[in-house]
């Protein structure tokens, strides 16, 4: 156990500050009306299932921001826990630790929730070439924080903002009037800009036209498993473009389509839908 390696940006702090300010409102009254101001707690922050840890910093900054004189120490992001084990200890003035509370499991689960998701997919195709990743389907605000937790799982980031690489979809296509037209103007400004390019394709014609102008990424969406492994062989021995799947991947489903061949297999549900991490803390008896 000690304190976390990363170093919260200013943003970072301010994020942990707004939340505590959002929670307290006017006050903790429940908490200044039955603790005395200078008792001190120890309090333990103890996992209830096997899981990966993650937004250890967040946690520490809840309690710092309420007792700048607290002591607290960490798992690592990344480290596997299971039912019973310390992830956070804290000493601390005993009103710094209750007022905190809610906040510091708050990041501390849902960041660990999704580390854990991450991970059980990595699991999943441990064995193949394929790599997890994440898409944009974040919580708004949190983005890079989740991401940041899809890596402690073990995951890759797909890019994090529309800035970051060009990404040319199905609406975008419709609007350009066809794949060909679309991809070869995402191309020229790609170039220009020096960023990747990737285009949706929802069809073997799709995939065809867009194979044959080389972009650095093709999305296959909503292929079944065979469908990938076809398109595999299309690209034959070529590094470029890369494949990546979407739609239709769960842990049932995914070691199929790492199977196929594909390179991506990117999951929106391990930052949408990753159930939080089952933590909770436990007040000791004041610290000697």
């Amino acid at each position: 156990m000690k304190q976390p390696a990363r170093i919260l940006e200013a943003e970072d702090r301010a994020l942990v500050e707004a939340a505590l300010a959002e929670d307290r409102g006017a006050g903790d009254w429940t908490t200044e009306c039955t603790v005395p101001p200078e008792r001190r707690a120890r309090a333990r922050i103890v996992a209830k299932e096997t899981g990966v840890v993650a937004g250890v910093a967040l946690a520490r900054h809840a309690f710092l921001c309420l007792d700048s004189d607290a002591r607290v120490e960490c798992r690592d992001d990344g480290a596997r826990v299971g039912a019973g084990d310390l992830v956070v200890d804290i000493q601390a003035r005993a009103r710094a630790i209750l007022t905190a509370e809610r906040v510091a499991l708050n990041f501390l689960q849902h960041l660990s929730g999704i580390a854990t998701l991450t991970a059980r997919y990595v699991s999943a195709v441990a064995g193949t070439a394929a790599v997890i990743s994440d898409t944009r389907k974040t919580t708004p605000m949190l983005r890079r924080w989740e991401k940041y937790a899809v890596r402690c799982g073990g995951g890759t980031n797909h890019r994090g903002r529309l800035d970051e690489m060009l990404l040319v979809k199905e609406n975008h296509i419709a609007a350009a009037g066809g794949v060909v037209a679309a991809l070869q103007c995402a191309l020229t400004a790609g170039r220009a800009r020096r960023l990747g390019v990737e285009i949706e394709v929802r069809s073997r014609p799709e995939f065809d036209a867009a194979l044959a102008l080389a972009p650095d990424r093709i999305l296959l969406d909503h292929w079944t498993p065979d469908d990938v492994a076809a398109a595999v062989r299309a690209r034959g021995d070529r590094k470029t473009p890369r494949l990546e799947v979407s739609g239709n991947l769960s842990l049932d489903t995914i070691a199929a389509y790492a199977r196929a061949g594909a390179d991506i297999l990117s999951v929106g549900a391990i930052t949408h839908s990753a159930p939080a991490l089952d933590l909770s803390l436990l007040v000791d008896a004041e610290p000697a």
